[in-house]
């Protein structure tokens, strides 16, 4: 490929010889035209670096502190700051 300085069309050159998505469509049969991202066969939207985070980034994430034995504790421990000095 020529330096970007000397071609002015170097991105558009670039993104056309990236490698293609190989998503196909369920309706059509077709191949997906998007690029697909760096290290993957698929584009963004077809699931490259897709899923939901980790951990307490996850919408869904499950922490416990609503548990009966959570609530517990926190009672226990409400009970003992009042009855000690």
């Amino acid at each position: 490929m020529p330096k970007p300085d000397t071609n002015p069309m170097y991105l558009v050159e670039l993104m056309n010889a990236a490698p293609r998505c190989t998503a196909t469509s369920k309706r059509t049969g077709e191949r997906c035209k998007g690029p697909a991202v760096r290290g993957w066969t698929v584009c963004r939207l077809h699931g490259a670096r897709g899923g939901a985070p980790e951990g307490d980034r996850h919408g869904n994430y499950r922490h416990g502190g609503r548990t009966q034995e959570a609530q517990a504790i926190r009672k226990l421990a409400m009970l003992m700051r009042r009855t000690l000095p």
